[in-house]
């Protein structure tokens, strides 16, 4: 990847800024920049000693001179319900821009301006920019039931895979260092974001998490669910794919270290619908068995059945059963079962219903808090994982 890839204006602007310390991407979401965006960024330059030389790399606004300097159309604003792979396109050209300016540090900002600080801002470049380390991922608080499919597929499955502890595998904000960055834009990668965690372990690379706050996740749109758990765990299968040789030799997992004080969890903004996702669900178990066959052994598909059966009440989704499924769609995904697109559609309401059992699963009466019962969860990814490695090496064992 080059210079090239980056938009003439945007490439001409940061030739002529020639380098700097460190590059503020600010991805192109509505929301992403705000009244407070320059003053947070201008604090935690202040507090990073006062000499770091920065440039802003954002989407709209005037280009501006000075300290910090902004380079303005780096990459189309988002319109709304536009498809996630522009704004995953825009890390690859942070990247690039970054890897341009020849900076030491590179901070990727992907939430709404809302809820970024100084603080924020200085957890996430510090530890890249001053403390050796290479990655730092964002440890968010958020209510029990935001991020659900980074917290039932995305995180615990990364885990699994490479033993490391990340909160949030996918961002969206990240600090990187100088090597990440140059590794990022040495050679082309399906997708940017799904290869940063995955790139830095293979390299044996430094990774921390920083614990940057509450964070306003946006409202889910269940009517369009199947778009969104397409867009977002195709990627990460695809990644789990390049990288089989390595992660079949991690076992178990760690902890990495943390910056930063764990802060309030957020309000909750919205509830779970259980009875439409049970209703999806169920609908599904119907109008799919064809499908699921190809993918789920028989055992999986007679559980799944039973558990369809079931009044709202008594509804559960056994941890065991559903790593079992997230291991076998990664299968079927890596061998083409049937169209990538049409089978993480199809799949989705298996997810439906893993939400809908989670959601009960903390109503009951002495459940126990959500950090524990998703602790449980990865656990759960964990010990499977040896079911996941046989079925990988040996998948004709099973011919569904």
């Amino acid at each position: 990847m080059s210079g090239d890839s980056l938009p003439r204006e945007a490439g001409d602007k940061l030739q002529q800024i020639g380098s700097a310390d460190v590059a503020i991407g600010i991805l192109p979401i509505p929301g992403a920049i705000g009244e407070n965006t320059l003053p947070a960024i201008r604090e935690t330059l202040s507090r990073l000693g006062g000499s770091v030389t920065c440039v802003i790399l954002q989407s709209e606004g005037p280009d501006a001179e000075g300290t910090p300097a902004t380079v303005s159309g780096m990459f189309p604003q988002s319109a709304p319900g536009a498809s996630l792979q522009s704004f995953f396109n825009a890390y690859r050209t942070v990247f690039t821009a970054a890897d341009q300016l020849k900076a030491r540090a590179c901070c990727v900002l992907g939430s709404d301006s809302k809820t970024v600080t100084a603080d924020w801002i200085q957890r996430l470049l510090q530890p890249a920019l001053e403390m050796e380390f290479d990655l730092v991922t964002p440890h968010y608080a958020h209510g029990p039931l935001e991020g659900l499919l980074n917290s039932s597929i995305i995180g615990p499955l990364e885990r699994s895979l490479y033993g490391l502890r990340i909160q949030n595998p996918l961002g969206p904000d990240f600090g990187l260092s100088r090597r990440l960055i140059e590794r990022m834009v040495s050679a082309e990668r399906p997708h940017p974001v799904a290869g940063i965690v995955s790139t830095a372990a293979r390299a044996g690379l430094t990774i921390c998490e920083a614990r940057v706050g509450a964070r306003l996740y946006p409202a889910m749109d269940w009517a369009n669910v199947s778009t969104l758990f397409a867009e977002i765990t195709g990627p990460v299968l695809q990644d789990m794919e390049r990288n089989a040789p390595f992660w079949q030799r991690a076992r178990g997992s760690h902890a990495i270290p943390a910056m930063g004080e764990t802060a309030a969890r957020a309000e909750e903004t919205e509830g779970a619908d259980v009875g439409r996702l049970l209703d999806s669900f169920q609908l599904a178990t119907r109008n799919l068995q064809e499908i699921w066959q190809m993918v789920l052994p028989p055992a999986t598909m007679l559980e799944l059945r039973r558990m369809s059966r079931l009044p709202a009440a008594e509804f559960a989704m056994p941890d065991g059963l559903w790593v079992r499924v997230v291991y076998d769609l990664a299968l079927a995904h890596r061998l083409r079962t049937i169209s990538r697109d049409h089978l993480l559609r199809a799949m989705t309401p298996l997810y439906l219903g893993w939400v809908a059992s989670y959601a009960l699963g903390l109503q009951a009466a002495g459940a126990p808090p959500a950090e524990q019962r998703l602790e449980q969860l990865a656990m759960a990814y964990e010990t499977a994982k040896p079911y996941l490695i046989s079925r990988w090496r040996w998948p004709d064992r099973f011919n569904p």
